[in-house]
């Protein structure tokens, strides 16, 4: 029998990145799993993370540290400005530059120590905050730079970006989680949640995450501020 798959699989501690987990681990893929403490505005979701990685079977959990928060210029990383509470138009304040470029490229360094051939994440395309860094575009464009920039692209190996919920709906997403009975409940999505782990309802994070429960037909586990 051939090898399994090594995975790196990117785990926030959120929705998405749970099911990505959840869907990795039901395709046999030894799941590494990664993330980042970069100066968010709570650490509820990197508790979450440990805890999602470990029952969901990783081999390894790792958190990484990057300072955001001294690039500044997005609402999750400084607290002087405000978290959305309405819908606005455009790229909101939430977006954090260059977040998933240097997320993946950490993913990537993790991947070739490993001798991983694919990296999981949890982008989507339909039911999100129209960060850029979030559409297949972007996504395609990164995995060509892995096979320039690595040695196993070098010398003829593959390395692939998967994106398994890039074009679900949220309610599609949770039904998918549902299938492989992720426990939502252990998941903090919100942008700024509590000490408690618990959710505004109010932030973009938590209403695209309401309406996906709603429509999926599915009791909503958040626990709510």
């Amino acid at each position: 029998m051939s090898a399994p798959i090594k995975a790196v699989v990117l785990v926030s501690g959120g929705l998405d990145s749970t099911t990505v987990l959840a869907m990795a681990r039901a395709q046999g893929r030894d799941c590494y799993a990664l993330s980042f403490d970069y100066g968010q505005r709570h650490r509820t979701e990197l508790e979450a993370a440990a805890v999602i990685a470990k029952r969901l079977g990783a081999i390894e959990h790792r958190t990484m540290r990057i300072d955001f928060g001294g690039i500044g210029g997005s609402a999750l990383t400084d607290h002087s400005l405000a978290v959305p509470t309405e819908p606005t138009a455009g790229i909101p304040i939430t977006y954090v530059p260059a977040r998933n470029t240097v997320f993946l490229a950490l993913a990537l360094g993790w991947a070739e120590v490993l001798g991983a051939t694919e990296i999981h994440l949890g982008v989507n395309a339909v039911d999100y905050s129209g960060y850029p860094d979030c559409r297949p575009e972007f996504i395609e464009a990164f995995e060509r730079v892995a096979r320039l920039a690595t040695r196993v692209g070098v010398e003829g190996g593959t390395l692939s970006i998967q994106t398994p919920l890039m074009a679900l709906s949220k309610a599609e997403i949770i039904e998918q989680g549902v299938a492989l009975s992720v426990d939502y409940g252990l998941t903090v999505s919100c942008y700024q949640a509590d000490a408690a782990g618990r959710a505004c309802r109010v932030c973009d994070s938590c209403r695209l995450r309401q309406a996906g429960f709603a429509a999926a037909h599915v009791p909503d586990p958040t626990r709510y501020q």
